[in-house]
């Protein structure tokens, strides 16, 4: 017997249609709307209250051309993609394969490891002032050194990355291990039958099923680098070698030159470079579910 198809009344689809314009609404309003205004700023001179002013692509050559902080931004933006995709995120993978083999205390080590993620980034950059300041810094009071690691420019990208890196590895552990949890356990006994020790059955058995949850650990990895803000602008407003991106889009927004046109020009070259990464990671679902 054939189920009829179900039938909507007026007031399921009026709930349905109020439903979806409420969202559709907001996510115009606060998402789209700013990103589309954000690309037209960026072909003007304004401030916020002068009259607008067009100028085309004046804003991007400026941009690449007389504005050195621009590429001390790129460059740390590229060192911080760099070292989450290839250090905190295979850190953060090996961790998952090691819980997922039911050690004792798992869930203990898991709790410890995955606790850095509840914590926003502003937080994360107070304790590494705690951690790293050359007058009080748990690091020099236990190493007896007098290293200024947040004062120097030459290092204190590096430090920050790391504790950076210690809240994106909780994050990465648990994405990789649902997916290791949904790996059928057939795969490993028929490898293991075949003769391949456990490193072997990792990266030729396990590890290619785990393709779709890398292309999401990839794009998070991308957004994460790109959209760091918190920690640098906590520790010294994003300067003196902390320069990236987002801070300079901030500082040249509603900081004190108030050059929106200009700050936006910087926000549609991430907008950019997240969309790269965006329709790749979209491209990839879609092949699959054909």
């Amino acid at each position: 017997m054939s189920q009829k198809a179900r039938r909507y009344s007026a007031r399921d689809r009026a709930l349905l249609i109020a439903g979806l314009g409420v969202v559709i609404t907001l996510n115009a309003a606060l998402i789209w709307g700013p990103t589309l205004a954000s690309v037209v700023l960026s072909a003007t001179d304004w401030n916020g209250i002068s009259e607008i002013r067009w100028l085309g692509g004046e804003n991007y050559h400026d941009l690449a051309a007389e504005y050195p902080p621009f590429w001390t931004a790129v460059r740390n933006n590229v060192l911080w993609l760099g070292f989450l995709g290839l250090l905190a995120t295979p850190f953060g993978l090996f961790c998952a394969v090691l819980l997922d083999r039911r050690l004792a205390l798992s869930r203990v080590y898991q709790s410890a490891l995955y606790l850095p993620v509840v914590l926003s980034l502003a937080v994360v950059g107070f304790i590494a002032q705690l951690v790293y300041s050359a007058d009080y810094g748990v690091l020099n009071a236990v190493t007896g050194m007098r290293t200024d690691w947040l004062g120097d420019s030459s290092i204190n990208i590096w430090v920050v990355m790391v504790a950076a890196g210690w809240r994106h590895v909780g994050y990465v552990m648990i994405i990789y291990l649902a997916g290791l949890k949904a790996v059928d356990p057939a795969l490993k006994e028929a490898a293991a039958i075949d003769g391949a020790t456990e490193t072997q059955a990792f990266f030729r058995v396990v590890f290619p099923t785990l393709r779709p949850v890398n292309v999401i650990v990839l794009v998070i990895t991308v957004i994460e680098a790109l959209r760091a803000f918190d920690i640098v602008y906590a520790i010294n407003k994003g300067r003196n070698g902390l320069e990236l991106l987002s801070v300079l889009v901030t500082e040249n927004i509603v900081g004190e030159a108030s050059r929106i046109g200009f700050g936006s020009a910087i926000a549609v070259v991430l907008l950019v470079i997240a969309l790269g990464f965006i329709v790749t990671y979209l491209t990839q679902i879609f092949r699959e579910d054909r």
